[in-house]
């Protein structure tokens, strides 16, 4: 048995242009110029909290532009007005995943329980994801608690186990957890980035993604 964790954004789903709108209107709300767009998507992986510390320091207004940001979010959102797509290929290799009798599958993401909950209604996903770690369960990313305890619920290895992400926060709490740490190139981090952060290997498409993982699947 494997257990193989995703990150949510910028690993399966582009939600970049969804995240900098609700920013730019979060720190409207709070009266501060917003960060450029490469420095919003510098964070997008955090807990809010971490995030908006990183963007505005600890003596910043982070609880209200967290407050403003999870309004705007959610506002944007229901209003379909910007949308949250699966990059292509996501699906397919999710659905292949879920019919392997060795996989199971995780999910391992700086959003809220309730994010994750719209999202896998959205796409059918119920019954998918053996475990589901969110920004309402454990520290922020980079700190490895989330795979910690997807590893516990699950009762795989860390030697059996396999995070996938697109942000140095992602390799860098796979390193800390001591499991497999895959990067993406079509997410928000560069694949230098990945790399110095610990990253075993950066796939450049879902197709060698999925090439890599079935080897690892056979080998388990």
């Amino acid at each position: 048995m494997i257990l193989i964790v995703f990150d949510v954004d910028g690993t399966l789903v582009d939600s970049q242009h969804l995240i900098v709108a609700a920013q730019r209107e979060a720190f409207a709300a709070v009266g501060l110029p917003a960060p450029t767009r490469e420095r919003s998507l510098s964070v997008v992986g955090l807990s809010l909290p971490q995030a908006f510390t990183a963007l505005v320091g600890a003596d910043g207004p982070v609880e209200a532009l967290a407050d403003a940001y999870k309004q705007a979010f959610g506002r944007l959102r229901a209003r379909a007005e910007i949308r949250e797509s699966l990059f292509p290929g996501a699906a397919g290799l999710l659905a292949r995943l879920n019919r392997e009798a060795a996989v199971l599958l995780g999910i391992a993401t700086g959003k809220s329980r309730r994010g994750v909950e719209h999202l896998v209604a959205v796409h059918g996903w119920e019954g998918w994801f053996s475990t589901v770690q969110t920004a309402d369960d454990a520290p922020s990313k980079p700190h490895p608690a989330m795979l910690e305890q997807a590893m516990a619920e699950t009762g795989i290895a860390p030697d059996r186990t396999v995070m996938i992400g697109d942000s140095t926060y992602d390799m860098v709490m796979a390193r800390g957890a001591q499991v497999a740490a895959l990067g993406v190139a079509w997410g928000y981090h560069s694949p230098e980035a990945l790399r110095a952060a610990g990253a075993h290997a950066v796939m450049d498409s879902f197709s060698a993604l999925e090439a890599d993982l079935l080897k690892r699947i056979a080998a388990a």
